[in-house]
């Protein structure tokens, strides 16, 4: 039974009741009604917390960014909240100009969003049904995945390729009505990426009708930079590119991400938004993105942090998933992921979870250096 009933044309039929009635069971906590049971086992295996971390426990298990907002940022967002009181459409209008002239796109591209999630959440709802299913690879960030079950829209899982990359072709053939194709890149949990020449393919062989949905949460921390799709965006290709404050800026409890799209993609998913942010998110976004050398400099550190982590696992004869360019890694456990993860634990050493589909595989996020120091000692102690 789908949570959301489909109508006469296949497509999702989400009244703003529904819909408000769902986002308000999210944000709570609320058990959601599953129709899947397949999904219902997958989730019963990640391991949840029993208990609140202790205030000395290291947390490296949520991909978040340890050095946090920046000083500029943190700075706007405290000059912001003396003018809490007001809505802030100037605010927004000064979010969407700055990162339109970043992506070299025009204003009405760019929607801002109180974080990238809120964004997928919606895209999801507005490019699937029960007709057209989602398209994703597995593993990666699974909130796609959840929210078309809950929708009554099919979901095909495709592994990834031998070198951990989105498997396009096999994507395409996976089914001739998908409605999204849901590509991370660099992707959640392996780290690795999928090269825009596969994206540009995919976009150009999908079936008529279906979007792309690129995920770029990680792009600053890829080498270089990565390479950013924001130019098919400019050509109106049928893609919707997501950016989140999250991961380099450290903003993840400020809440602040955008959508890149033609404006007739973004007419589609503001129907399911008020697209309201906290004054401070987007007025610690736009330091953000004015702050000089705050990319490069913090891509540097995750980097050498995270290399110097892999280079311990090599030592230890530890199997790892090679080239990660995000702020994370998985590493072989070589038993159930959960018993290495509850064990860690066990050592104030959080990490993050195991997928189905690699069990023997822990995600672990690059953490401080000191972080990482804690983690290579519970390592020991836990494997050996």
């Amino acid at each position: 039974m789908s949570f959301f009933p489909a109508s006469r044309t296949g497509s999702p039929s989400v009244s703003r009741r529904n819909f408000m009635r769902f986002a308000s069971m999210v944000a709570a906590g609320t058990a959601l009604p599953f129709a899947d049971p397949f999904t219902e086992r997958t989730l019963a295996q990640i391991p949840t917390l029993k208990h609140a971390p202790p205030p000395d426990a290291v947390l490296i298990n949520l991909n978040e960014n340890p050095m946090g907002p920046a000083p500029e940022a943190l700075e706007a967002a405290y000059a912001a909240t003396r003018n809490g009181g007001r809505y802030q459409d100037i605010q927004h209008a000064h979010l969407k100009q700055a990162l339109a002239d970043r992506e070299g796109l025009k204003p009405d591209y760019v929607q801002e969003f109180a974080g990238s999630s809120d964004a997928l959440l919606r895209i999801v709802l507005a490019f699937t049904s029960p007709s057209r299913p989602l398209i994703v690879g597995d593993p990666t960030f699974e909130a796609a995945e959840k929210t078309a079950r809950l929708a009554g829209a099919p979901v095909i899982r495709v592994p990834l390729t031998k070198t951990y990359a989105f498997d396009v072709k096999a994507m395409v053939a996976a089914s001739p009505n998908a409605g999204l194709y849901y590509i991370v890149s660099p992707n959640n949990p392996t780290g690795t990426v999928t090269p825009l020449a596969d994206v540009k393919w995919l976009l150009e062989n999908k079936p008529k009708g279906s979007i792309v949905l690129l995920d770029e949460a990680y792009i600053h921390i890829a080498k270089d930079g990565g390479e950013p799709a924001s130019g098919l965006v400019a050509a109106d290709k049928d893609i919707i590119v997501l950016r989140t404050f999250s991961k380099i800026y450290g903003l993840a409890g400020l809440r602040a991400g955008a959508a890149f799209a033609r404006p007739d993609l973004l007419d589609k998913i503001r129907i399911y938004s008020s697209f309201l942010m906290p004054a401070s998110g987007m007025a610690a976004a736009v330091a953000s993105l004015n702050s000089k050398g705050l990319v490069e400099q913090r891509r540097t550190t995750i980097t050498n942090i995270r290399e110097d982590v892999l280079s311990f696992l090599e030592k230890q004869n530890t199997p790892y998933i090679p080239n990660s360019q995000a702020n994370c890694f998985m590493f072989d456990a070589k038993r159930p992921g959960g018993e290495v993860i509850e064990a860690l634990q066990e050592q104030k050493v959080y990490v993050g979870r195991a997928w189905p589909i690699y069990p023997t595989y822990v995600r672990v996020t690059v953490g401080t250096k000191e972080d990482m120091e804690k983690f290579k000692a519970a390592f020991v102690k836990v494997t050996t």
